[in-house]
């Protein structure tokens, strides 16, 4: 697949030089909106402008969409006023939000310049809501009918205010005042009859979400619930809008994103990978790079108060590695599990005590294998004392069982608080296990060996 995706950009690129526009156009219309707009990207940037205008008008919205933010940027900039309308009209309202979200204050200017009073207004609506709310991702291009309408009535509204429309598939029955009675399908439509009223055929079991609500959990109900769509309403259950299948699965993206580089320590970015600069992607970086190499100075200190332990006994220093490293691991295991589980809602905070209760069981399987398996191993292959051997394995386990308690009762916690439970993650719980390790195995050392 890559390689036919370099071989078609190469021929795009060839014809352009040979400016053959008629059958560089043709083979650009076979492609979907987001294959063209992949092509574009990997385009010189003075070539985009002109790939973009070989484009029908339609085909055009669409790949610019799909297109990153400094590419859209990069057209606006070279549009003039008309070919800037052309395209904004054929936008989605959710999609020119978007835009304008990721746009300088100058682009943002002119882009709503070149907007219509009424989409201005609602543009501007939308942008009051929180960056992290339903409100900020939902559109208000829905089909609504109304409750005294019958099928007939409603399929021709439909026919007659849809073409705009974001989805038809499903659509809202309100009243005068938008309040939202419930829901109904075009499936649901189309086998009714046509005196059939719509009051007898919607669904009032649907789900909706308030303006307000965070769009992550929004999300969640489209996983749950099976959506296409789902309708936002406000304090009065008016309906103000609805989000889309696509937009919610922009955000599990966006969130699972975000939650990979905080398990990761690493402060999230809207930007690509190859779109972060170096010095982006340091700024990222470093602020927790710092904290944990901090934290993890108390590490050293524990080591320094035991040097006459190690002087006495220098092997116990070669298996200081394995412990603190099974730790974190163990710890991370745990965490990472968990963190997955509060983020898909199987657990909640009134589990606590049951997750600790398995994890207690889990750990305890762990640790004892572990440690059989380690003493075996010290035993036969490293020669060393029975005592000493002890000393690492009992180490061993009581690590795998703190870590794993720590790993599975931090993310619980600090969603509990308020926090997010992904900044839990392996970073910060292997730094709290390894000096609790070495503490343990010290401890240990010191009253089995006594030195």
């Amino acid at each position: 697949m890559e390689e036919r995706e370099i071989e078609l950009e190469e021929k795009i690129e060839h014809l352009l030089e040979e400016k053959k526009y008629q059958e560089l156009k043709d083979i650009i219309l076979t492609m979907n909106a987001a294959d063209i707009s992949s092509v574009f990207e990997e385009m010189p940037e003075n070539k985009i402008p002109l790939l973009f205008r070989l484009l029908p008008k339609v085909l055009a919205a669409e790949v610019f969409v799909e297109m990153e933010a400094d590419a859209q940027e990069l057209l606006i900039r070279g549009f003039s006023d008309n070919e800037l309308r052309e395209v904004l009209d054929e936008l989605y309202l959710d999609d020119t939000v978007d835009i304008v979200e990721e746009m300088p204050a100058n682009v943002v200017k002119r882009i709503l310049q070149n907007s219509d009073n009424e989409t201005r207004n609602m543009i501007n609506e939308i942008l009051k809501y929180p960056d992290d709310s339903a409100g900020s991702i939902m559109t208000i291009e829905y089909v609504s009918l109304r409750i005294n309408m019958t099928v007939e009535e409603a399929i021709k509204r439909i026919r007659r205010t849809g073409v705009d429309k974001e989805t038809i598939y499903t659509c809202y029955v309100t009243d005068e005042s938008r309040f939202l009675h419930g829901a109904i399908s075009i499936k649901t439509l189309l086998l009714a009859d046509e005196d059939d009223a719509i009051k007898d055929l919607m669904d009032t079991n649907y789900i909706s979400v308030h303006t307000l609500e965070d769009k992550e959990d929004v999300a969640n109900k489209f996983n749950k619930y099976d959506l296409l769509a789902i309708p936002v309403v406000d304090d009065e259950n008016r309906l103000v809008g609805i989000v889309t299948f696509d937009d919610a699965i922009d955000v599990m993206q966006d969130e699972a994103t975000e939650d990979i580089k905080k398990m990761a320590a690493i402060i999230p970015s809207d930007k690509s990978y190859f779109k972060t600069n170096v010095f982006e992607t340091w700024k990222a970086r470093i602020p927790w790079l710092l904290l944990l190499m901090v934290s993890a100075t108390f590490t050293g200190w524990i080591i320094t108060s035991f040097e006459s332990a190690l002087g006495a006994l220098p092997i116990l220093t070669a298996y200081i590695p394995m412990l603190m490293d099974t730790g974190g691991n163990s710890g991370g295991q745990s965490s990472v599990t968990i963190i997955r589980a509060l983020s898909l809602e199987e657990v909640e905070y009134r589990d606590t005590f049951r997750v600790i209760w398995k994890e207690i069981r889990v750990a305890v399987l762990c640790g004892l294998t572990l440690g059989i398996c380690n003493f075996a191993k010290l035993m036969i292959f490293d020669g060393l004392k029975l005592e000493v051997a002890l000393v690492v394995c009992a180490t061993l386990v009581i690590t795998v069982f703190i870590a794993k308690f720590i790993g599975c009762t931090l993310p619980i916690l600090a969603k509990r608080i308020g926090f997010d439970p992904a900044v839990m993650a392996s970073p910060f719980i292997t730094t709290i296990v390894d000096a609790i390790s070495l503490l343990v195995y010290f401890r240990i050392a010191t009253m089995v060996l006594g030195i």
